[in-house]
């Protein structure tokens, strides 16, 4: 079976320690609408993370 991830929206916002407790928490809660988010550092600005929402 194949799994196709389609990107939603993607948004760079200013780190912070605790921004993976709010991704943690979404994707807790709405894994079963089938959405799915992440966290990355931004490559070029490290004082950025970009956030991402997938529907899966």
């Amino acid at each position: 079976m194949e799994s196709k991830i389609e990107i939603i929206s993607t948004v760079k916002v200013q780190n912070s320690p605790d921004l993976y407790k709010i991704v943690d928490a979404l994707n807790r809660s709405l894994k079963r609408d089938d959405l799915m988010f992440g966290l990355a550092l931004d490559q070029e600005d490290k004082e950025k993370a970009v956030f991402t929402i997938y529907r899966t």
